[in-house]
């Protein structure tokens, strides 16, 4: 949870646990307005970051970010994920790097998207089942850095690769960088259908099939 305002940050909590639920995040969301000195009703507006990720955190942060733009007659403001975790890295490179965060997903997978130094967008968010070819042509012409917790997966397949870097502390998403992308988004009006927003979860959602047991006689 982070706090921004005109003159940049002005308060942040952050917090990794398994386990979150809405009540959780209202009360961190709130005790980090009110040791800034600010109260719910002083916000313009709610940043969430809407995807990809997981399931089960986007369903919450949505639902908790929704329920307070309901309540406090904000507007929501939806930042990709990717995008906000490609800007906590960009200032500890020179402009000549490409970034391609990274999200783990299933197996070989990962959610994905490249963007050059001024956060523009290179590759697209996608899906991307990693395998050796994975970012060739890319990589041809390109010093792309990889990150997240996805990285992992493709630092076997590209670390001999010349053109490949990885960052060796984990990178997760962060509200700091959210909200940054956040007031520009507020500076230009582009805000949310709160009604029929719904958080980007780039594919379906799949649940292992039930299993069966048959019971000895």
């Amino acid at each position: 949870m982070a706090l921004h305002g005109d003159a940049g940050l002005l308060a942040d909590y952050e917090l990794y646990t398994d386990r979150s639920s809405s009540a959780m995040l209202t009360t961190l969301i709130s005790s980090t307005v009110e040791h800034a000195g600010y109260t719910l009703q002083d916000l313009d507006a709610v940043a969430i970051a809407k995807g990809p990720g997981s399931y089960t955190g986007l369903r919450v942060g949505v639902s908790t970010a929704k329920g307070l733009c309901y309540a406090l007659d904000k507007p929501l403001i939806a930042i990709n994920t990717l995008e906000a975790m490609a800007l906590q890295v960009k200032p500890f490179f020179t402009k000549d790097f490409l970034f391609c965060p990274m999200i783990d997903a299933r197996r070989m997978e990962v959610y994905a998207s490249v963007f050059d130094a001024e956060n523009n967008i290179i590759e697209p968010t996608k899906a991307v089942i990693l395998q050796e070819d994975s970012f060739e042509d890319l990589l041809k012409s390109n010093k792309v850095v990889f990150f997240g917790d996805g990285a992992a997966k493709c630092k076997p397949l590209f670390e001999k690769n010349p053109n490949a870097f990885f960052i060796s502390e984990e990178i997760r998403p962060s509200a700091k960088t959210v909200g940054i992308l956040a007031l520009r988004a507020f500076e230009k009006s582009e805000f949310e259908n709160i009604v029929t927003f719904e958080p980007y979860y780039l594919k379906d959602f799949m649940t292992p099939p039930t299993r069966k047991v048959t019971p000895a006689v």
